[in-house]
């Protein structure tokens, strides 16, 4: 590669004997992917379809499923491109692009939870105003700022990332994400502060957003009947999984970076696998199984 090239293209360098179990890597990619593809495309194809599973709670999983189509799409293909690559490179403006989508759609999926909690808590909570609070209008709005306001905070970090000064042209990753900081000449405080305050009202306020409705959910239901206790249970605990798991690998994401921890090639593959394997994979069997009516509905599809 010339100068001009270097300036340009990035290397990804965090393939393992990828030159030896490249087609092996590749068969269970692709097989994850459509399981994605299709497991997620079921769930959402049910909703849509059934007058019964239009009510918000249905609606908010269907947005949910579907950040996590979208999620998977920003970063299969290319890995399975690279895979089957003699070279595993990208251009400069394509991981940025990359990096946008990957970290819009990440914070997005927990304002997704949260809408998901704050439903819940109205739903379990306030049942006699849940129809006034929940309408149309208020559901469109949730789902707009979920998606719009994460896209707000990445394009700026994504824009100051782009006129940083590059020194390095090898990530140490499968696919783009913060790792691009360590290519920076020089470190951008701007960048750093940017980030931290956009991971603070966008994953931290959040959570705790989320852990504060299901303790309320949940000392509510303490002293209520069972089939309410029931009900929680049904449409709370799912959440609660999906939470805590993504923000486990979140957090692993950012610390690696931030306070540049150095782990073993594998572990930094196997956790970057992680990250975007399990929440597009297992969403649709927590919501598909989990869920009774959307059980329902699964069972008629595949069985009757």
């Amino acid at each position: 590669m010339d100068e001009e090239s270097n300036a340009t293209y990035l290397t990804f360098g965090g393939h393992v004997e990828l030159h030896k179990y490249r087609y092996l890597y590749f068969m269970v990619v692709f097989t994850v992917y459509i399981l994605i593809i299709c497991s997620n495309s079921t769930i959402l194809y049910l909703i849509w379809k059934h007058q019964d599973l239009h009510e918000p709670m249905y609606i908010f999983i269907a947005a949910l499923l579907l950040n996590s189509v979208l999620f998977s799409t920003n970063i299969y293909p290319k890995l399975l491109i690279d895979f089957l690559s003699e070279k595993q490179i990208i251009s400069h403006r394509a991981c940025l692009v990359q990096f946008f989508m990957f970290y819009t759609l990440g914070f997005s999926e927990f304002l997704l939870l949260a809408v998901m909690a704050y439903d819940r808590y109205v739903s379990i909570c306030k049942p006699l105003q849940y129809p006034t609070i929940m309408r149309r209008k208020t559901i469109s709005i949730l789902l707009a700022l979920a998606w719009l306001v994460p896209a707000c905070e990445v394009v700026g970090t994504t824009t100051l990332s782009s006129y940083q000064k590059l020194c390095s042209f090898t990530l140490n990753v499968i696919f783009c994400n913060n790792f691009i900081y360590r290519l920076f000449c020089v470190p951008s405080k701007a960048v750093t502060i940017y980030g931290a305050f956009g991971l603070v009202y966008l994953v931290v306020f959040p959570v705790f957003f989320i852990v504060f409705s299901y303790t309320r959910i949940f000392i509510i239901c303490y002293h209520s009947s069972s089939e309410v206790k029931r009900k929680a249970a049904q449409t709370c605990v799912p959440h609660l999984l999906v939470l805590i798991n993504y923000f486990i690998l979140i957090t692993y994401d950012v610390i690696t970076v931030r306070l540049e921890l150095d782990f073993p090639k594998i572990a930094r593959l196997i956790m970057s696998l992680q990250l975007v394997l399990y929440h597009p994979l297992f969403n649709p069997i927590i919501y598909g199984l989990k869920m009774k009516e959307i059980y329902k509905h699964l069972k008629r599809l595949f069985f009757y």
